[in-house]
This record gives C-alpha cells, sequence and structure tokens, in this order.
C-alpha cells in the first residue's frame, strides 16, 4: 500500500530534497504551502519534482489550518521541517522566530494528537541546540546552551516533541541535525554565499568576498544524504533522537579554499573580514557524533566536504553564465 508522507517546509532545502527521496520511494508526498506575498518554488522546480506534489493551504502559525490540512491529506509521516531557519536573522526578529521555529512544532504536535496520534512525526532539530559546547564532541547525551534566539526557539521544539512522546505515546522523534548544505541552499547562509561569489568574481561581476569569522568550525555534510536519515528515524519500531553529523569539523576559512581552488583561485585575494558580519554572540566549534544514527540507523554520510562544495560551485557558475 502507498505511503503518504506530509512535508512542511516543502519548498525549502530539505523539504525540496526529502520531496525527491520519498517520491522515489513511492510515497505519495504532499506539502504544506504557506500563502506568502510569493510562492516559491524554485527548489522543486530544480529537482523537477515541483508537478508531482500535492499543496495544501496551510501555516504552522495557524493551529486550524494545519488540522484542516492534516485531516485532508491522512498522511502515514509528517515531516516538520517549517521553520524561520537563518540564525543571524533571528536576533533581528527574535518573536518571529520564536513563534515560526518553537510555537509551529507545537501546533503541529497537536494537529496530529487532534486528528490522529498514530501519525509519526519527523521534528527538525538543529546543532544549534548545542551553542557554547560542553563537549568537544557532541552527542544526544551532550548538553545543551543555545546561543541564539534561533537555537533558542528549536530547543523548545526539541523539548516539546520528547514530552509529546512521553505524555501521549506519540511516535514522534528529533533529528538534530549539523550543517547540512546543497546547490539548493539559500545566499543567506555562509557556504552559498562563498560559491556563488566565487562564481560571480569567475564572472567578473563581483571583486571580493566579504565575511565575519572565518575561524569558525563547523560540521558540514550533504542535504541529499542527511534527508535518508529522516525517513529512517520513521521507519524504527520505536521514536527516539538521532545525531546526524559527519564527525568532521572544518573552519569557514578552509572551506573557502576550497570553493576557490576548485576555480584556480587564491581566497585570499579576495576575502574581506567584515566585522559587521560576526554574530552578536558566536557559536564557535560544532561537531557532531553521529555514532549512534551509524548503529541504530544504518546510516552515513556518503558525500564529503570538497566534493560537496565542488558540486554548489559548478552549480553556482552555471547559475551567473544564464543569469
Amino acid at each position: 500500500m502507498t505511503k503518504t508522507a506530509f512535508i512542511t517546509g516543502i519548498t525549502g532545502q530539505d523539504g525540496a530534497y526529502l520531496a525527491k527521496f520519498l517520491l522515489e520511494k513511492g510515497y505519495r508526498v504532499a506539502g504544506l504551502l504557506p500563502r506568502r506575498s510569493t510562492s516559491n518554488l524554485w527548489r522543486l522546480e530544480y529537482l523537477n519534482i515541483a508537478d508531482e506534489v500535492e499543496y495544501r493551504d496551510g501555516d504552522v502559525l495557524d493551529l486550524s489550518s494545519l488540522i484542516r490540512a492534516v485531516k485532508a491529506v491522512k498522511p502515514d509521516e509528517v515531516y516538520h521541517l517549517a521553520a524561520q531557519s537563518f540564525v543571524g536573522s533571528s536576533w533581528e526578529q527574535p518573536i518571529l522566530t520564536a513563534e515560526v521555529t518553537g510555537m509551529g512544532v507545537l501546533h503541529m504536535l497537536e494537529a496530529i494528537r487532534e486528528v490522529d496520534p498514530g501519525i509519526k512525526m519527523y521534528q527538525a532539530s538543529s546543532s544549534e541546540l548545542y551553542g557554547l559546547i560542553q563537549e568537544p564532541m557532541q552527542s544526544e547525551q551532550t548538553p545543551f546552551y543555545p546561543r541564539s534566539p534561533y537555537a533558542v526557539s528549536k530547543l523548545f521544539g526539541y523539548w516539546m516533541t520528547k514530552n509529546y512522546r512521553e505524555s501521549f505515546g506519540m511516535f514522534a522523534s528529533n533529528g538534530i541535525l549539523f550543517n547540512h548544505e546543497s546547490p539548493l541552499r539559500g545566499l543567506e547562509f555562509v557556504t552559498r554565499k562563498v560559491t556563488y561569489t566565487v562564481a560571480q568574481i569567475v564572472a567578473g561581476r563581483k571583486k571580493e568576498l566579504r565575511l565575519g569569522n572565518i575561524h569558525a568550525k563547523r560540521d558540514w555534510g550533504f542535504a541529499g544524504d542527511y534527508v535518508e536519515a529522516m525517513w529512517l528515524m520513521l521507519q524504527q519500531e520505536k521514536p527516539d533522537d538521532y545525531v546526524i553529523a559527519t564527525g568532521t569539523t572544518t573552519t569557514v576559512e578552509e572551506m573557502c579554499k576550497i570553493a576557490f581552488d576548485y576555480v584556480g583561485l587564491n581566497y585570499q585575494d579576495y576575502l574581506v573580514i567584515d566585522p559587521q558580519l560576526f554574530r552578536p554572540a558566536e557559536v564557535d566549534v560544532l561537531l557532531g557524533n553521529p555514532a549512534k544514527a551509524k548503529r541504530e540507523l544504518g546510516w552515513m554520510p556518503k558525500t564529503g566536504l570538497q566534493e560537496l562544495i565542488h558540486m554548489m560551485v559548478e552549480a553556482d557558475l552555471q547559475r551567473v553564465k544564464q543569469a
């Protein structure tokens, strides 16, 4: 029998890759589409699946619309990815971030509990929960110390997911995903900002790359690999929480070098440090321990950082050429 998945945040990077992954698994896929000023389907179109997805009007800020959507779709699995997901913007819009990224999770949990508590739910948690790291390598047991309004909002969602699992017996799992990138990443994120600027420099349209803290270290993987882990979590006998990461960490500076090297340029000739781009509270290092996911889910990342950055630069070279 065909399974049905309902994805919030389907127009985002992870939502698009997840929709493609599930469609290839034979799922019927429906996505929540908030009626904002513009309907942004470019990522789904990039993957050639925009016409294969069903869309339901609704918004994570509006519980009644979520209830109606869940009733109409009748999903076996819900993947809750919708969020205000840019950390930098969360200091400028902390209340909106708390409502969308935090309360949105509670609304989704409530909609499922109201319509059918048997629906399985995946909650997109974040490595930003660890913030001011309490251990050199972060696992499911590492204490959290969020350092941004975004991370604090994600922490609320994380604990609500656990609470509904323990209070109501719901199948609700948290995926604590470390940084995962792709050619579908938004331009506001540092990896895509780097690869797109490299492409613009090659085309002669820009002369410099402005960044903040280039010594920050991140555990970067490919979003296309990480969506498989989301799916695997909902195929287990019992719900649980999992760190999804590569287990290696790289500085922003080294990531820049990989991108510039790919096109035969020296990054030091173009990089400008802009103090205005530093965060009010910096997260210096994130390094995930994916041992539990490997052991229990059988999941491992397939794409290395160099391959990922090359893929992103290549995609942006094509975009800039066609612009």
